[in-house]
C-alpha cells in the first residue's frame, strides 16, 4: 500500500466570499457529500507561505521571537512569510524572508518538508526549506514594522529546540515541522538527499 495524499475536489453547488481582507479572504462552500447531503465549509483562503530552518555550522538553528495576537503569546519562530504574489517561485520568497527577518544569506537550499497548516479550515499550504552556509547579508538591513519592530533574534542548538518542541514550550508550526523533519532527515537518508530547493510543489506551482 502506497501511503500518498492525492488530488480530489467535491462539487461544490454554492460558494460566496462574505469577508475579503488584505492578503487573506474567508469563503463559505455548499460541497456535496459521498451520500448526496450537501454541508456548509467556511475556510481561510490563503497565498501560501514559506518557512526556513537555516542551520550554521555550529548546529543552531536562526530562530525569531515575535508577538503574535491571535494566540496572545509572544513564540519563538522561524523565518518565515506569505508569498507574494501567485506563482512566485518559493525559494526566492525564502531567500528573501531570511535576509528581511535576520539579515543573512545561504549557500545551500533544500526542500525539508511541505504541510498544510490547518487543512479543515485554511488553505495555507507552507513549503519549509533547509538553509545551510550561512553568512552575513550585504547591505543595509531591512527596515522592520508593526509586530516585527519588536522581533528578538538568536541561534539555538537542534537538540534545545527539539527539547522545547516535545516539553510543550515551543508551538509555532513551521518550527515544530521544520525542526522535527531535520531530525528525520538526518536519521534517514542525509539532509544531501533531501529534495532540491526548487523541486515540484503542487499545492503552489511555481517557474523555476
Amino acid at each position: 500500500m502506497t501511503i500518498k495524499d492525492t488530488a480530489e475536489e467535491w462539487e461544490v453547488r454554492a460558494t460566496a466570499t462574505p469577508f475579503v481582507g488584505n492578503k487573506t479572504s474567508v469563503r463559505t462552500d455548499d460541497v456535496v457529500m459521498p451520500d448526496g447531503s450537501v454541508a456548509r465549509r467556511d475556510y481561510q483562503v490563503h497565498p501560501g507561505s514559506v518557512a526556513v530552518v537555516a542551520l550554521d555550522e555550529q548546529d543552531r538553528v536562526l530562530v525569531l521571537r515575535q508577538y503574535r495576537h491571535p494566540v496572545r503569546q509572544k513564540l519563538w519562530e522561524i523565518p518565515a512569510g506569505l508569498l507574494d504574489v501567485p506563482g512566485e517561485n518559493p525559494l526566492h520568497a525564502a531567500q528573501r524572508e531570511l535576509y528581511e527577518e535576520a539579515h543573512v544569506k545561504a549557500e545551500n537550499w533544500r526542500v525539508l518538508t511541505d504541510v498544510y497548516t490547518t487543512p479543515g479550515g485554511c488553505s495555507e499550504a507552507v513549503r519549509v526549506f533547509l538553509a545551510r552556509d550561512l553568512s552575513e547579508a550585504e547591505g543595509e538591513r531591512f527596515e522592520v514594522e508593526d509586530e516585527e519592530a519588536d522581533m528578538e533574534l538568536a541561534r539555538v542548538p537542534v537538540d534545545e529546540l527539539v527539547r522545547g518542541v516535545l516539553g510543550g514550550d515551543l508551538h509555532n508550526n513551521c518550527l515544530v515541522v521544520g525542526v522535527l523533519s531535520l531530525l528525520a532527515a538526518r536519521a534517514g537518508d542525509g539532509l544531501d538527499a533531501l529534495r532540491p530547493a526548487e523541486a515540484p510543489w503542487p499545492a503552489r506551482p511555481f517557474e523555476a
